[in-house]
């Protein structure tokens, strides 16, 4: 079975970001209401489009779904 979406976002945390995922997967570390379970494209953007006021664009979660579903199918 695929990991969460969150479980393979967490392989792009880095101390000091060197790109908007990286800077996106610090934000979801420190966002203790993410849901970390999930795998559902629509359930993830609906909750960034309400709560993700630290993504620059929800281009850059658009980008890192694109390598989830790359690495985790």
């Amino acid at each position: 079975m695929a990991k969460s979406f969150y479980h393979f976002l967490m392989r792009y945390r880095h101390p000091e970001p060197k790109d908007e995922i990286s800077l996106f997967a610090n934000h979801a570390y420190q966002d203790h209401s993410f849901p970390k379970t999930d795998k559902s494209y629509h359930q993830l953007s609906s909750y960034l489009e309400l709560n993700g006021s630290y993504l620059s664009s929800m281009r850059v979660f658009d980008d890192a779904w694109e390598l989830y579903k790359i690495h985790e199918s």
